[in-house]
């Protein structure tokens, strides 16, 4: 599903962030990214949204090399992938509803087919009375949660999350992670980058730590 060979990543003339990196996640699995601040997790997971090119080395998704894939190439594959970035990333001229749908509209769905399945979404992440409301005047965990949604709304076949669970409460965390591993059973692979080891350990998942450029695997953490 996901491959990583000798991977190089340096951003103009600065020093490598992430240097001969090599990580395969099967699919289907469910694995936590951890280290320190500054280590490269953000980076990371933008290799693997192919938001960014790597400086050397092989990435390849879905069985595919796309290191040099074109451009259209690319946007196709990311149809494949949910996102939450930190930053949110919200459209704040349309409301909640709408930026949660947005990948649905985006493969062409009419809004009948996908409206109920929002609509039980929001609720199932406590925003079902906020569907109308402006991401302007929504707290940080509100639109940590429009964000979490969003990426989950198409069932992707890749869920990335940076720090997913950062600006909610533990009860919500618990209960988006309780989302991320029911789409991960229903198939998709789910990589999650957190500081949290609450988060870590109330998932029975294998942890992957990235620290002086490179990933080494830490199996799964002790309840």
């Amino acid at each position: 599903m996901v491959r990583l060979e000798n991977v190089g990543l340096r951003y103009g003339r600065g020093p490598e962030i992430l240097r001969d990196l090599t990580l395969k996640l099967e699919p289907g699995s469910f694995h936590f990214l951890t280290g320190p601040s500054g280590a490269g997790k953000t980076s990371l997971l933008r290799l693997l949204y192919l938001a960014h090119p790597p400086t050397r080395g092989l990435i390849s998704l879905f069985g595919e090399d796309v290191t040099g894939a074109a451009r259209r190439r690319k946007v196709d594959l990311r149809r494949k992938v949910g996102v939450v970035f930190q930053e949110f990333r919200l459209l704040d001229h349309v409301d909640v509803f709408e930026n949660v749908s947005l990948p649905l509209r985006v493969a062409g769905r009419e809004r009948w087919e996908y409206e109920e399945d929002v609509r039980e979404l929001l609720t199932w992440v406590g925003l079902g009375e906020r569907s109308h409301a402006l991401p302007p005047t929504l707290s940080g965990g509100e639109k940590q949660r429009v964000a979490i949604a969003r990426a989950v709304v198409g069932k992707p076949d890749i869920l990335l999350a940076d720090e997913p669970t950062g600006n909610v409460d533990p009860e919500m965390g618990r209960r988006l992670m309780r989302l991320f591993t029911e789409l991960n059973r229903l198939g998709a692979t789910v990589l999650i980058a957190t500081h949290d080891p609450d988060l870590i350990r109330a998932v029975n998942a294998p942890a992957l730590r990235l620290d002086d450029g490179q990933v080494t695997r830490l199996g799964k953490a002790a309840r």
